[in-house]
């Protein structure tokens, strides 16, 4: 047992820095986002000189960049802090994790009192000492609420948040949202959306040539010199510009693939292992969408794939048939009926014909508006990946 150890940390590699490939991973120059990087900029630059900053929504689809960039100007924002002789706190949430109003003001509190304990204290305690520490530090707060749409009392969230600058003497709270839906904003209260008072962005998904660029610069850290082919960068590029222009694919594709030429000792990494990788990508990148979704979402998406698998098509008026195609109505009853043979109360069409915006939204599902040739006029939905292995993740999540 001791010489496979052994053996696995002596062993020859591609890498020079496996991390730097990672897409968690923040360089110190982000290709292609500049003009990003600057608007975000202006917008919080005057916090700099304690003036009132807008709060700021970042739309895009999943792999653009968003908190990316975000993250990056927050640190730059922090470091000439001193310089400007203002106090700046910045906090970072990702509301699929804390994904209630309270948990979100807990990892706030809990950033500004990290010595003190919150947990199980009433929300209007949370509420009042995060007044009282903006207000005694004078800080311009910055809390960046990522995939803030899947926070399940967002209404509630933003309307909170958005009103603590009404309370407070000195300082500010200044929000930004991150999120892949562009609509999102639709599905608020007026109320809380009249409060919010933001500036929007929506950053592009990258094309090929950009998705090259980006590849390349963490080659240059990440691997050994000469270990990635020129036509192994090329293919990983337009793999992923193709399926979705999303870098964080394509620099998960480009770190299996590293992992593949390893496995095989090979001291270059090709074409061949690129192809290799996708596959593999694909399915850690579907299970990891799959297994954070709310159960909601989950009940419907196996409703989905299991109609896919029994009876998925759609008759159109010419005779042909769309396979593997569902209608909106036939797809709620079967998560109500799945809902119910679980023990939970089913949400109305209404919330599931959001939950099927969500789903499409993170490429789960694919969703078209019937056209010329079809009965009537619905929602058409098609699973966007192999139907038993969507079955087989939910399934372990289920049991």
């Amino acid at each position: 047992m001791n010489d496979i150890f052994e053996r696995e940390l002596t062993k020859e590699t591609v890498f020079k820095d496996r991390n730097v490939i990672s897409p968690h991973h923040i360089p110190d120059n982000l290709p292609h986002r500049e003009k990003e990087i600057e608007k975000i900029m202006k917008v919080l630059a005057p916090s700099l000189s304690n003036k009132t900053s807008k709060n700021l929504f970042l739309y895009g689809k999943t792999g653009t960049g968003k908190t990316s960039v975000a993250k990056h100007v927050l640190s730059r924002l922090i470091q000439v802090k001193d310089k400007y002789k203002v106090t700046v706190d910045a906090v970072h949430v990702n509301c699929r994790i804390q994904n209630t109003k309270y948990q979100v003001l807990l990892k706030m509190v809990e950033y500004c009192y990290p010595e003190q304990e919150f947990i199980g204290y009433p929300f209007a305690h949370l509420h009042d000492k995060l007044i009282k520490y903006i207000d005694k530090t004078k800080t311009n707060f910055i809390v960046m609420l990522d995939e803030v749409d899947k926070n399940g009392n967002l209404d509630d969230l933003l309307y909170t948040l958005t009103r603590i600058n009404d309370e407070v003497q000195n300082g500010q709270l200044i929000l930004i949202g991150i999120t892949n839906d562009v609509s999102f904003k639709d599905r608020l209260d007026p109320r809380s959306k009249s409060t919010l008072c933001e500036e929007e962005m929506v950053f592009p998904p990258y094309n090929a040539d950009e998705l090259k660029e980006i590849i390349e610069q963490r080659i240059k850290t990440g691997f050994k010199e000469d270990a990635v082919s020129k036509s192994a960068i090329n293919l990983a590029a337009a793999m992923s510009a193709q399926e979705s222009g999303d870098a964080r694919r394509a620099l998960i594709l480009m770190q299996k693939a590293g992992d593949v030429a390893d496995d095989e000792e090979s001291k270059k990494v090709t074409d061949n292992h690129v192809k290799i990788a996708r596959e593999s990508v694909e399915e850690e990148i579907v299970y990891e969408t799959i297994k954070t979704l709310p159960e909601h979402q989950k009940i419907l998406l196996y409703g989905i794939a299991q109609l896919t698998s029994n009876t998925g098509h759609y008759e159109k008026l010419d005779g042909s048939i769309d396979k593997k195609t569902l209608m909106s109505g036939q797809v709620y009853e079967r998560y109500e009926s799945l809902c119910k043979s679980r023990g939970k109360e089913p949400k109305t069409a209404r919330w599931c014909r959001e939950y099927i915006h969500d789903l499409d939204m993170l490429g789960l599902v694919t969703t078209n508006i019937s056209g010329k040739g079809v009965r009537g006029n619905t929602t058409l939905i098609k699973l966007a990946y192999p139907e038993d292995k969507v079955k087989k993740v939910l399934e372990e999540h289920f049991t």
